[in-house]
């Protein structure tokens, strides 16, 4: 089966792309610019610009992909409320050229969307109702419910926070820069009332392919089994890693001072992957653990 992935120069999509290849997937990997992918016999990387309709539609039939997996988002939530126009465009316009795409050529698609879509009092069901807090989480439920009416086979995945290793040329996660930090003696602070489900990236990448490989459809969310804070969570990977966690300093989100709400209890259920998809996602210490034995 031909996979075509998109965001792959970010990092869950160049993460996604080496796993699937080193799976025996033919996959080509789509993302603005040059490639930050590492070299993969398996990999054939394209450049598209996703908001240009004709761009999309060009390079989805000459692919002929059986599974489109669209992972590329504007996805800093305080960039999209800034730059309003420009979210839409990327998060919703983007997704509709590539569905509608995969509609002509009968491809499967798989949407990555987020918890963002959701509010307070998480961790939440893949059915919960969606209440967004901020721009961001209102252009991934837009996308979502054009998927969600137009393609009616296609899957919808979220994950949340998500985290791993970080490949040559890659962009780190959370952990490596607390890492980083910690290794030069710096003192981090690092907020703590906001609770997640943090994801180890390489769960997500196990979870999709079975999800490729056993045709399903529908919505799951594939997120870690723990919802701890961020904090937390940087205490984990000290730790792990033998580091100092006295130079971790909890603080509460007001230290940090932001244009858009996030959630302080988010975060996602995941029985539905774990009967369905038989879906078994690491704790985050041992996630971390692994993530840092990969690099």
């Amino acid at each position: 089966m031909k996979v075509m992935i998109t965001g792959a120069n970010g990092f869950t999509g160049q993460h996604l792309a080496v796993f699937l290849a080193d799976q025996g997937f033919p996959i080509f990997a789509v993302s603005r610019g040059s490639t930050l992918m590492i070299a993969h016999s398996g990999i054939n990387y394209h450049t598209c610009e996703l908001t240009n309709v004709s761009s999309v539609t060009q390079l989805v039939e000459a692919i002929q992909p059986d599974w489109i997996i669209h992972v590329a988002a504007m996805s800093k939530p305080d960039e999209c409320d800034c730059k309003r126009e420009e979210c839409i465009a990327n998060n919703v316009e983007a997704t509709i050229h590539l569905g509608e795409a995969a509609l002509k050529v009968n491809a499967r698609f798989v949407y990555f969307s987020t918890d963002f879509i959701f509010g307070e009092n998480g961790p939440h069901q893949e059915d919960d109702t969606p209440d967004p807090l901020n721009f961001y989480g209102v252009s991934k439920w837009q996308a979502e419910q054009w998927v969600r009416k137009h393609i009616p086979s296609a899957v919808i995945v979220r994950p949340v926070f998500m985290y791993g290793p970080q490949h040559l040329n890659g962009r780190p996660s959370f952990i490596q820069w607390v890492e980083q930090q910690l290794q030069q003696g710096k003192t981090i602070k690092v907020v703590n009332d906001q609770f997640r489900t943090p994801t180890y990236v390489m769960d997500i990448c196990v979870g999709v392919q079975t999800i490729i490989t056993e045709n399903h459809a529908g919505i799951f969310h594939l997120a870690g089994p723990e919802i701890i804070t961020p904090y937390e969570m940087a205490v984990q990977v000290a730790k792990v890693l033998s580091l100092d966690e006295k130079l971790i300093i909890p603080v509460d989100s007001s230290t940090f001072p932001e244009p858009v709400i996030r959630a302080k209890r988010s975060g996602l259920q995941i029985e539905k992957a774990k009967s369905v998809l038989n879906y078994k996602p690491r704790s985050f210490s041992e996630g971390v653990r692994l993530s840092f034995v990969a690099q």
